[in-house]
């Protein structure tokens, strides 16, 4: 495995077309699907309006006007032949990758024409285009960014307690300091007043402004991406189960955005019917 990733690594170096003149950066989305997801198997595949969820969330993310090609990365034959029957884009990739963002870089590898990748969830079929359009601009526009993501503005305070939610604290410019699955910051004055975090967000609902919901769009600088897919997993990120933090232990500059708009990830049977009834009635 080291020795695939040491060999992407130096592919990449020698071909990213980063400062080169004449090139101007425009971005490639790469779109995760697999078959096999733990909670809702086949997701890719399940039927929304008459057409496979994978093939929505291609569409949507091609209407990102600065977004030149989308590809759908799988290692299943399924996803692939229902995606290329769509018309569009699909590669088969390894079945022994351990993360999204590895099976991301097998793709990228290859990609020896662009700067920036982008990592399109497939299981987000109500993505915004403007969402990828300013993750997109963003690192356009800061080039000191490793990598750009997205948040959300939490709306209730089950999210802010749950630890399926993931939270991301930023500083004054944007760029994050932290991603955990606790809450923070954790406001400890109000706290005291109340007793409970809990009591706190209910008696103050002002106080959910201080959060914010990490979602799960990423920007990659092409070269960071595959120098990252060769670092071993670092111990905050197997404690919180968290990848991103392996890039912030590694000092990696990321920047966050909010998104344009809310999304919705499916990721049960129950987001399946949410999504589906919100698509067909629209």
């Amino acid at each position: 495995m080291k020795q695939l990733f040491d060999t992407i690594r130096q592919t990449a170096l020698s071909s990213s077309p980063v400062n080169q003149p004449g090139i101007q950066p425009h971005a490639t989305a790469i779109i995760p699907a697999r078959y096999n997801s733990t909670r809702l198997k086949g997701k890719p595949l399940l039927e929304i309006a008459g057409r496979p969820m994978i093939v929505h969330v291609v569409e949507r993310t091609l209407a990102a006007n600065n977004v030149s090609r989308v590809i759908v990365a799988t290692d299943d034959e399924r996803i692939y032949k229902a995606v290329r029957a769509a018309g569009f884009e699909a590669v088969m990739t390894r079945s022994d990758h351990p993360t999204g963002s590895d099976r991301l870089a097998e793709v990228a590898a290859k990609l020896t024409d662009t700067e920036i990748i982008v990592n399109v969830q497939g299981d987000e079929p109500l993505i915004s285009p403007h969402t990828i359009e300013h993750a997109v601009q963003e690192m356009i526009d800061r080039r000191e960014a490793d990598i750009v993501t997205t948040c959300e503005r939490m709306t209730s305070a089950g999210d802010v307690l749950s630890p399926d939610v993931v939270k991301v604290v930023m500083n004054e410019t944007g760029r994050a300091i932290y991603f955990s699955r606790a809450p923070v910051p954790f406001p400890r004055d109000a706290v005291r007043r109340y007793g409970t975090l809990e009591a706190s967000l209910n008696s103050e609902p002002a106080l959910l402004n201080t959060f914010r919901k990490h979602t799960g769009l990423y920007v990659y600088r092409r070269r960071f991406l595959l120098e990252y897919a060769s670092w071993p997993l670092t111990s905050l990120e197997q404690t919180e189960a968290l990848e991103q933090l392996r890039m912030l232990e590694r000092g990696a500059t990321i920047h966050v955005v909010e998104s344009a708009a809310a999304s919705i990830g499916v990721d049960t049977r129950e987001d399946y019917e949410r999504v589906r009834k919100l698509i067909e009635e629209a």
